[in-house]
Parts: C-alpha cells; sequence; structure tokens
C-alpha cells in the first residue's frame, strides 16, 4: 500500500510511503507511481493527539509517544 502525503510536519513537503507486506515501511521524496487511486485522508497532528478523517475509513482518533505538529493530506494507493 501507498501513501502519497502533502503538507507540513514530515521530511518533506511531498513524499510517499510505502507499507510492504511484511510489514515494513519505507519513504521516497515526491510522487511514486504507479498510483491506483483508494482513499483520501487528512491527517492533523497536534502535540500527542492525532485526528484523521478519512472519506473510506471516516473519523479516528488517538494519542502518539511524541509531540509533534503535522497538517497533511494523503491519497491512499495500491
Amino acid at each position: 500500500m501507498k501513501f502519497i502525503e502533502f503538507g507540513i510536519g514530515n521530511t518533506w513537503l511531498v513524499r510517499t510511503e510505502t507499507e510492504l507486506e511484511d510489514g515494513t515501511e519505507y519513504e521516497e521524496k515526491g510522487i511514486v507511481g504507479p498510483i491506483k487511486f483508494h482513499s483520501v485522508y487528512l491527517r492533523v497532528w497536534v502535540g500527542r493527539r492525532v485526528y484523521i478523517f478519512s472519506f473510506k475509513d471516516g473519523f479516528k482518533k488517538g494519542t502518539k509517544p511524541r509531540k509533534e505538529f503535522k497538517l497533511i493530506f494523503g491519497i491512499v494507493s495500491y
């Protein structure tokens, strides 16, 4: 699965994070294809709180062990 993200708080303003079947993941600068659209989401991370608004999965919230600020628009691809 690929996550193409646009926004502030990540290493790059535009990045692609790829998750492999064995659970490992890696990120690359820019948009890396091919893109097979699955869904879109908005992730807001303020302090330890994370809020995710996904068109596929709805609203989720959670906490993380470290403090960050991120405002990310993402595309989920296969």
